[in-house]
């Protein structure tokens, strides 16, 4: 079988493979056929029964989705359309002209080249940007001033600049080195630089955005609850890898995860979860993201990532070979070897992301469900009704964000990254493997 067949076999593979090993125990299947009935009984467009709105917020939510929906593909096709454009127009072929005056030192040209790349991207864009962010004030779910915006949009420019170019040059010197191989060559570098890259952002990345401090210093209290769930779950996770992030600072609504790998990986609970929430749900929420730690959730997800980008740098490779040699002349951009080829290759990236979409987020909304499942077993003998409060969570996080109750199914398999709450919420509240004659999925009966 030629590299080229197992590449494109692989991406066909991989969902039945992951599905594969998503074996559902008898209460799980039952309280999941139990929300896709909840969901199938609700008409097309409204609430469903375990997550409802005021008629005045499902309007919003409604509204908000269409927003959402639009400006979601209108940002992939226009990402495509622009770089189309930019090529075709000859602006890439001058930011390589213009680099090349500059220095003949490669070091000095790259940084140039990207320099010009990102300002003119973020140019095209910054109109659907400050969409985004109107829309996220003008429904109440930012707080952030523009001029905070702007400044995160200035530190998200400099990282991509000063990172990306490191990337740019060890690119560049594996395709002179490795005209045909570079692919290989380059994925071989990226491995040890995404595991660093995960390692390094919770000291190095997220501090420059947000605002953290350990989750025992405002919250001792919960930091104890929060012990009981690491100890029944026989989880590496000291209260010192616990911390508080001040999103109230910046937005509204609630979250918590997991980040780092190694000895930086945490969990990290925003403190709008704690405002807004019950002790209670706050536990789950904690549960729920200990799930992901526990369940190696992040490990795979590195796999999935290394596997896969081996699979797009080889298609980024022929895909590079093919467009020169069609519109390279069109494009001004002769060979491989140009810097001006770091936009077709930026091109092929934009299209697969495009396709793998629904892949990646599927098997996203396999590990999200599987967290929900472990943090409601988590919680079980700690609080009085894991139900209960499992499915008041998901109500609080779908109110404080309008998620739509019922949103089109094709675009929830397309682009979401959670199930939807409405879903979610419906399996919480009745999901019971203690149940008689069913087992839980991952804690033994006591």
């Amino acid at each position: 079988m030629t590299l080229r067949r197992f590449a494109l076999l692989l991406c066909l593979l991989l969902p039945v493979a992951f599905a594969g090993c998503a074996r559902q125990t008898p209460a799980e299947h039952a309280a999941n056929v139990y929300a896709q009935n909840e969901m199938d009984a609700t008409p097309v467009h409204g609430n469903v029964p375990d997550y409802s709105l005021s008629p005045a917020d499902l309007a919003k939510a409604q509204h908000l989705s269409t927003i959402r929906v639009t400006m979601h593909f209108v940002e992939e096709a226009w990402g495509i359309v622009s770089l189309i454009l930019l090529l075709a127009f000859g602006v890439i072929a001058w930011m390589r002209d213009t680099a090349v005056k500059v220095s003949t030192n490669r070091w000095v040209q790259g940084y140039v080249f990207l320099f010009l790349y990102l300002l003119i991207g973020t140019l095209v864009s910054l109109p659907l940007d400050l969409y985004n962010q109107h829309v996220q004030l003008e429904y109440g779910l930012s707080v952030q001033p523009w001029g905070s915006w702007f400044g995160d949009q200035a530190k998200t420019f400099a990282l991509i600049w000063i990172i990306g170019g490191l990337l740019l040059m060890l690119l560049s010197w594996s395709i002179r080195k490795a005209p045909r191989k570079w692919w290989l060559l380059s994925w071989g570098f990226s491995i040890p630089l995404v595991l660093i890259g995960i390692f390094i952002t919770p000291y190095v990345i997220d501090p420059l955005f947000n605002k953290f401090e350990p989750l025992q210093k405002t919250n001792p209290e919960l930091v104890a609850q929060l012990e009981k769930v690491v100890e029944k779950g026989h989880m590496n996770i000291p209260p010192e890898r616990m911390y508080l992030m001040k999103a109230s600072e910046k937005v509204t609504t609630l979250n918590a995860y997991v980040t780092g790998f190694g000895s930086s990986k945490r969990v990290v609970v925003w403190d709008t979860s704690i405002q807004k929430g019950t002790p209670d749900e706050v536990l789950f929420i904690f549960g729920h993201e200990s799930g992901h730690y526990v369940l190696h959730h992040i490990v795979y997800g590195i796999g999935f990532t290394i596997l896969l980008l081996l699979v797009t740098l080889y298609l980024g490779y022929l895909f590079v070979q093919w467009a020169i040699a069609k519109f390279g002349t069109k494009w001004g951009v002769p060979a491989q070897t140009d810097w001006a080829a770091l936009a077709v290759l930026l091109l092929a990236f934009s299209l697969f992301s495009l396709i793998t979409e629904p892949l990646q987020n599927t098997l996203s909304r396999m590990d999200e469900h599987a967290a929900d499942v472990y943090g409601q077993e988590a919680i079980h003998g700690l609080i009085a009704d894991p139900q209960k409060s499992a499915h008041d969570a998901f109500v609080l996080l779908g109110t404080g964000s309008f998620a739509d109750p019922n949103p089109s199914q094709l675009y929830e398999f397309w682009t979401f990254s959670h199930p939807s709450i409405g879903r979610r919420a419906a399996f919480a509240k009745v999901y019971d493997p203690w149940a008689p004659g069913v087992e839980p999925k991952y804690f033994k009966k006591q």
